[in-house]
C-alpha cells in the first residue's frame, strides 16, 4: 500500500461505496417487480421509452430499469444478479471498465447497461473475441431482452442472425439453460441479413467483424448497402485482449495485387544456412534481426550480386523478411500450417507437392494471446510471403490495400464505450491514455480463497517438463482436476505425448481444435479431468466444480479435493494472460489453487530475467533437476513481464501515432463519401460544373454533355465516377501514405523526427490527392461510359483511371487523368 492511499484512502473502495445507494434503490424494486405478469414485464420497457421521450435521463430511470433486468433474468435463466453485478452494471453503464473476477458473471452483468443503453433506441454493440462467443450469448442473453421486449441480433464472419423465442419449447429450453454458457443451441439462431441484426436493439459480434463492416460501408456505392447504423454504446467483453493486445495489428480490407515474386523461395534458401554466431545480430527484447557484415558477404556470394551496393530496396527488404521469418517466427508457436480451406480442417496435413515442390497448404497466424487461430489474417510488409516460402507452401500475391483502420480509431467512433475484463489494473494507464477509460475493481460476490503457490523455477525445460508432469500425475491419482496452460500449440501437444506415456488421461485444446473449446473447458472441472489448454483457456466459459451440469455431492467431492488446480507450464510476456489463466480456478469462492513451472530456458526467463535468477540459483547451489521456490523469484519473473509490457505499450502506441494521421485523412474521404451519397442531382450538378471548369472544361461542354445522356444518367454518371475516381486514388493514397512510412525511417540518421516528417509530407500528399480527385473527376465525367450492371453497385463505370500497379514512366502523363507528369503526380513520395 503505498503513502498516498495510507493518508487518502484507496479511490477505487471510495468509488465503490459511493455507489450502495444506487444498489439500494434497486433492491427496493425487487418486491414489486416480482408481482408483475409476462406482458407487465414488457409494458415496463414501453413506459421506459416514454420517460426518455419526455426527456428523463438514463441514470434517472437506472434503478427500475436494472431491477427489471434482474427480475427477467430471474425468470428466464433462473439466474438472479448479484448486487457485485450490480456494481459492475453501473460501472459498465457510466463508460468505464469493470474489472470483474473470472466466474463472477460479466456475461449476466453485461444485460443490465445494455438494456438501459437500447432504450434509446439506437443500438448497443456488444462486442466478443470470437463468433462462438457472439453467437452463444445472443442464444443464452436473449431470452432475458426478449423477455423485455427487447430484440437482439448477432453478426459473424458468414451472415446474421436474430433471437426468435418462437422455436422455443419446454425441453430445448432447459436444454439451453443447462448447457448455454458453454454450447450454443442453433435452433434459436434465425438467419438474418447483417442490416437486420444491427437495426436489433442488442447487437453482439465480434471486433473483427465490427470493424470490417465499418470499412465495408465506407466502400458501397449505394446507401441501401450499408449495414451498420452509428456508434451509440459498445460494451467490449475480454477488453484488454481487444483495445491493447489486438490493437497491435490494423484491420485491412485487400484485394490481389501483383503476383508474388519468386524470389522468396530463393531468400528463404540463401538465409537458412546463415547462423547467428556469425550472420546475423538477433535482438529478441525489440524482436529485430539484422544481418552482420559477414552476413551480408555471404547473400552476396549465394546470389551473385550485391542488393545492397545497388541500393535494391525490394530485395534488401525481401532478405530481412526472410531473415525474420527464420529466426523469430516458429511454427505452431506464431502460425500453423492448415489445409487450404475447403480441404478438410483436420490438423495432420497429407502432404501434397507440385511439380516444382510446392505443398499444399496455407500459413495461418495463431493469436499469440488467446491461442486461436486468426484465419484470413496476414503479416504485412512481405513478411507472410517469406514465411510461405520458409515452410514450403504457395505463395499467395501481394495485396493492395482497399481499406484500413485500427482497433484504436474504431472504438474511438462510439459516443460511449465501456468494457469488462478479470485483469485489467495492470494495463489501466494504457486504457486511459488511449481510450480516456478508468478502470474499476469490482468487489468479489464471495470471498477469494484460492490459494497461488510462488513459482517453480527449473535450470532446465526437460527438468521443468518431468517434474510437471509428476505433479499432474500426483494430482490426478487422487482425483483433483487440473488445468494445464502451455504457450504454444508444440508445447501442448509435446506435453501430451509425455502425460499419455505416463497413462494419464486427459484432454487437448489448442488452435488446431478450438471448435470443441467450450465443451471441452466446461467439463475441466469433473474428478479426474486433466485438461491442457494453450492461452485459450476458458474464454468465456466457466469452469463449474464437478463438471458441467454438476450435481451438489460431485461438486463438494471435488472440493475436499482442493478444488481445481492450474498449473502453468511457462510465464508469458504479459501478466494479464497468466492472470487470466489462474483465475479459472478459485471462481465465487471455490476452492482452488494455482502455481507457475519455470524453467531458466524459457524465452521469458531468457532474454529477460535469466541471468539474475541463474546467479541466485548458482548462490544458493540449487541441482539443476530440483526447482526453487521464493517470492523473490516470482517477483524477479514479474519485473521481467513489465519491461516487455513497456515495450508492446511503446509498439502500441507508436502504431498509433502513425494511424491519427491517417485517421485524419480517412475521416475527410469517408466524410466526402457520404456526402456524394447523399446528394442532391442539382447540388452534385453545381459541384461538378465547379470542378469541370477548374480543368479547363466550359458550363457549355457541361451541358452538351448532359445532353447526351439525359438528366437521370447523367446524375448516374457524376454520383459513380465521383465514388470510383475517390475510391482509386484512396487506394493509391493508402500504398503511398505505406511507402512514405517506410522512407521516413530513415530520415532519423539525418537528426529528424520521423513522425513529425510523416506528418508534414502526409499533409503534402493528402491536398495533392483531394485537387487530383476534383481533377480526375472533371475529367471523367467527360470520358467514362455508363454500364449497368447486375450486382451491388448499381451502375459501374469505365473510368479513364488506371491503378499505379500499372507502371507509368517518370516523365509520361499521370494514370489518374491530372494532366501532370507522373513524377509530380502520384509519382511523387
Amino acid at each position: 500500500m503505498s503513502i498516498f492511499t495510507k493518508i487518502f484512502g484507496d479511490p477505487n473502495e471510495k468509488y465503490i461505496k459511493s455507489l450502495a445507494p444506487i444498489i439500494e434503490k434497486i433492491n427496493s424494486f425487487e418486491p414489486k417487480l416480482e408481482k408483475l405478469s409476462a406482458e407487465q414485464l414488457k409494458e415496463k420497457t414501453k413506459d421506459f421509452k416514454n420517460r426518455l421521450a419526455l426527456k428523463e435521463s438514463l441514470d434517472n430511470i437506472l434503478p427500475e430499469a436494472f431491477a427489471l433486468v434482474r427480475e427477467a433474468a430471474r425468470r428466464t435463466l433462473n439466474q438472479r444478479h448479484f448486487d457485485s453485478q450490480l456494481i459492475g452494471g453501473i460501472v459498465l453503464h457510466q463508460g468505464k471498465i469493470a474489472e470483474m473476477r473470472t466466474g463472477e458473471g460479466k456475461t449476466l452483468s453485461a444485460t443490465l447497461p445494455a438494456y438501459l443503453n437500447a432504450l434509446e433506441g439506437k443500438g448497443v454493440h456488444i462486442v466478443t473475441v470470437n463468433d462462438y462467443l457472439a453467437k452463444r450469448d445472443m442464444v443464452w442473453m436473449g431470452q432475458i431482452y426478449g423477455a423485455l421486449g427487447l430484440s437482439t441480433g448477432c453478426i459473424t464472419n458468414e451472415s446474421g442472425y436474430i433471437y426468435d423465442a418462437s422455436y422455443i419449447n419446454t425441453e430445448k429450453d432447459q436444454q439451453r439453460d443447462l448447457v448455454g454458457s458453454f454450447k450454443v443451441v442453433q435452433d434459436f439462431l434465425r438467419p438474418a441479413t447483417k442490416k437486420e441484426a444491427y437495426d436489433a436493439d442488442i447487437t453482439y459480434g465480434t471486433n473483427n467483424e465490427f470493424g470490417f463492416d465499418y470499412l465495408r460501408d465506407n466502400m458501397v456505392y449505394d446507401l441501401q448497402y450499408q449495414v451498420q447504423r452509428g456508434y451509440n454504446f459498445a460494451i467490449v467483453d475480454e477488453v484488454d485482449s481487444i483495445l491493447i493486445d489486438e490493437a497491435r495489428v490494423p484491420l485491412i480490407i485487400s484485394g490481389a495485387g501483383e503476383e508474388a515474386t519468386e524470389k522468396y523461395y530463393q531468400f528463404a534458401k540463401v538465409v537458412l544456412p546463415l547462423n547467428k554466431k556469425d550472420d546475423y545480430i538477433l535482438d529478441e527484447k525489440m524482436k529485430t534481426a539484422t544481418f552482420t557484415e559477414e552476413g551480408q558477404n555471404k547473400v552476396v556470394k549465394s546470389l551473385g550480386q550485391d542488393p545492397w551496393q545497388e541500393n535494391d530496396i525490394a530485395v534488401t527488404h525481401q532478405l530481412e523478411s526472410a531473415l525474420r521469418a527464420k529466426v523469430l517466427f516458429l511454427k505452431d508457436r506464431d502460425y500453423v500450417v492448415s489445409p487450404v480451406r475447403g480441404q478438410g480442417n483436420s490438423g495432420n496435413i497429407q502432404e501434397k507437392r507440385t511439380s516444382n515442390g510446392v505443398k499444399s497448404g496455407e500459413i495461418i497466424i495463431i493469436d499469440e494471446f488467446t491461442g486461436r487461430l486468426m484465419p484470413g489474417r496476414r503479416w504485412s510488409s512481405g513478411l507472410h510471403q517469406a514465411i510461405e516460402a520458409k515452410e514450403g507452401v504457395k505463395i499467395q500475391p501481394e495485396s493492395i490495400t482497399f481499406a484500413t483502420i485500427t482497433f484504436q480509431n474504431y472504438f474511438r467512433l462510439y459516443k460511449k464505450i465501456s468494457g469488462m475484463t478479470g485483469t485489467a489494473l495492470t494495463s489501466a494507464e494504457e486504457l486511459d491514455k488511449v481510450y480516456k477509460l478508468d478502470v474499476a475493481v469490482i468487489p468479489t460476490h464471495k470471498p477469494m480463497v484460492r490459494r497461488d503457490y510462488p513459482d517453480k523455477v527449473f535450470k532446465t525445460e526437460n527438468g521443468k517438463l518431468i517434474a510437471a508432469v509428476n505433479e499432474i500425475k500426483e494430482l490426478n491419482k487422487k482425483g483433483q482436476p487440473v488445468l494445464v496452460g502451455t504457450r504454444s500449440v508444440e508445447k501442448n501437444e509435446l506435453l501430451g505425448k509425455m502425460l499419455e506415456t505416463q497413462g494419464i488421461p486427459h484432454q487437448i485444446l489448442n488452435a488446431k481444435n478450438h471448435e470443441r473449446e467450450g465443451e471441452i473447458i466446461a467439463q475441466a472441472g469433473k474428478r479426474g479431468s486433466v485438461t491442457i489448454a494453450t492461452n485459450m483457456a476458458g474464454r468465456g466459459v466457466d469452469i463449474i466444480l464437478g463438471g458441467n451440469p454438476s450435481s451438489i455431492k460431485e461438486a463438494e467431492a471435488v472440493k475436499k479435493l482442493g478444488g481445481l488446480h492450474v498449473l502453468g507450464t511457462e510465464r508469458h510476456e504479459a501478466r494479464r494472460i497468466d492472470d487470466q489463466l489462474r483465475g479459472r480456478a478459485g471462481r465465487q469462492g471455490d476452492h482452488g489453487s494455482s502455481q507457475f513451472f519455470v524453467s531458466l530456458e524459457d524465452d521469458l526467463m531468457r532474454i529477460f530475467g535469466g541471468d539474475r535468477v541463474k546467479s541466485l540459483m548458482t548462490v544458493l547451489k540449487v541441482p539443476e533437476d530440483e526447482p526453487i521456490e521464493a517470492r523473490m523469484l516470482s517477483g524477479a519473473i514479474e519485473s521481467a513481464q513489465s519491461k516487455i509490457e513497456g515495450f508492446n505499450f511503446d509498439a502500441r502506441h507508436h502504431l498509433l501515432e502513425y494511424d491519427d494521421v491517417m485517421n485524419k485523412h480517412r475521416e475527410i474521404i469517408y466524410k466526402k463519401r457520404k456526402e456524394i451519397l447523399e446528394i442532391q442531382p442539382e447540388d452534385l450538378k453545381l459541384q461538378i460544373i465547379k470542378m469541370a471548369e477548374l480543368a479547363g472544361y466550359t458550363k457549355e461542354n457541361y451541358n452538351k454533355r448532359e445532353e447526351e445522356l439525359g438528366r437521370d444518367n447523367m446524375f448516374q454518371l457524376e454520383k459513380a465516377v465521383s465514388l470510383k475516381v475517390q475510391d482509386t486514388l484512396w487506394q493509391d493514397h493508402l500504398s503511398n501514405m505505406d511507402h512514405l512510412r517506410d522512407s521516413v525511417r530513415l530520415r532519423a540518421f539525418g537528426g529528424y523526427d520521423p513522425l513529425i516528417e510523416y506528418k508534414n509530407e502526409g499533409r503534402k500528399m493528402f491536398q495533392r490527392l483531394l485537387e487530383d480527385i476534383d481533377m480526375s473527376i472533371a475529367n471523367s465525367v467527360f470520358k467514362a461510359s455508363l454500364q449497368p450492371q447486375n450486382h451491388q453497385i448499381p451502375n459501374e463505370v469505365s473510368l479513364p483511371i488506371q491503378s499505379q500497379q500499372e507502371k507509368a514512366g517518370r516523365n509520361d502523363p499521370c494514370p489518374c487523368g491530372s494532366g501532370k507528369k507522373y513524377k509530380k503526380c502520384h509519382g511523387k513520395i
